[in-house]
């Protein structure tokens, strides 16, 4: 199956209800963090050869028509390679509340201390957390590092292919980016 819409906005940036938006307008299944942790060993051995520099994005995204969050935004770059015709959805949230959410969730010392004894260590370093190292609970450091994430999308993704959106935006500019009608709820 092809990917035909790429989110490349960092977790904790509307990204699930990016994920159900797409569903309910008919871009379902998309592919979520959810998805992996709901099902690890069915999904594990796909992202091994990621980690280990042989993907094979048609076995990781296999059944999926879009994908959002981690560990997919990871990849936007090799993704829209292998998808040239996708759409691509840049998900945004101001930098300081973007690293507060994270750190009061995926990014917390909590999470990371559990996931330090986990068997998905790896793959969390892999596809999270690689950037980030010792710097991890750095506030200068992450929000910069945010916006250096979204400008590169920016900067990169030619623009008649991008939509840089916010949850609160609405159905509208979503709807008319991927050419569907906006849904009555």
């Amino acid at each position: 199956m092809t990917l035909k819409v790429i989110g490349a906005g960092l977790g904790r940036t509307g990204t699930m209800s990016l994920k159900f938006a797409l569903e309910h307008i008919g871009f379902g299944p998309c592919y979520h963090m959810i998805e992996f942790m709901a099902d690890i060993p069915a999904h594990l051995p796909s992202w091994l050869g990621v980690m280990e520099g042989r993907p094979d994005w048609d076995a990781v995204f296999g059944g999926y028509v879009a994908t959002v969050d981690y560990p997919g935004c990871t990849y936007w770059r090799e993704l829209v390679a292998k998808w040239p015709g996708a759409k691509v959805i840049l998900t945004l949230r101001d930098p300081d509340s973007w690293f507060e959410s994270a750190h009061e969730t995926v990014l917390s010392s909590r999470m990371r201390d559990m996931l330090a004894q986990s068997p998905i260590k790896a793959f969390m370093e892999a596809t999270v957390s690689h950037d980030f190292g010792e710097r991890i609970d750095d506030r200068e450091f992450m929000t910069d590092y945010f916006r250096r994430w979204n400008a590169a999308v920016i900067a990169e993704v030619p623009a008649d292919n991008l939509l840089v959106f916010q949850a609160k935006d609405g159905w509208e500019p979503l709807c008319d980016f991927l050419g569907v009608p906006v849904p009555r709820e």
